[in-house]
């Protein structure tokens, strides 16, 4: 039996988008009409992850080399939201989206490579944006060395009061 070429290239193309992005979230999309979808792919878009409706034994191969397993979740139709950059976007795009649409179910999300359930991607929602953590933790390493430029500040400054005060003095 021959494998059509269209197969071959979908499974390369899942195994490429699976290996380069932070994070994927896999979802249920019955339910939902093609207004909702389109409305969802575009807020998507926006924070830069693609979503793409997926055949789950196609998706089964091109994963089968990873060190993950997603085999329990790939029943039914199966969209994947793939996150190139950052982790969180798409979780707090579908969490947000699937509060007003009911019929968008969250199956599972892969971050990093760990595997993990609704919750997980819930709790990823949750977590402040990529640029919000960042400025936290240069903040987190400027404070110290404001302290210490201020205490080494803290000499200088007396000295240059008590040279002010002895020239007042002479000058009086």
């Amino acid at each position: 039996m021959a494998v059509k070429p269209e197969k071959v290239k979908a499974v390369e193309e899942l195994r490429d988008k699976f290996s380069r992005s932070k994070a994927a979230i896999l979802t249920d999309y019955r339910g939902l009409n093609v207004a909702d979808i389109t409305e969802l792919r575009k807020k998507l878009r926006e924070q830069g992850v693609e979503f793409k409706v997926v055949k789950n034994t196609l998706t089964r191969i091109a994963i089968k080399d990873f060190d993950y397993n997603l085999d329990e979740f790939l029943e039914g139709p199966t969209a994947v939201a793939f996150s190139y950059a950052d982790p969180v976007a798409p979780a707090k795009v579908i969490v947000d989206f699937a509060k007003t649409h009911k019929e968008l179910e969250i199956k599972a999300g892969l971050v990093e490579g760990k595997v993990g359930d609704k919750d997980m991607v819930e709790s990823l929602a949750k977590m402040p944006p990529r640029e919000e953590l960042l400025a936290k933790a240069v903040g987190s390493i400027q404070a110290p060395l404001y302290g210490i430029v201020s205490v080494l500040q803290g000499p200088l400054r007396n000295l240059v009061y008590t040279l002010q005060a002895i020239q007042d003095k002479k000058a009086s």
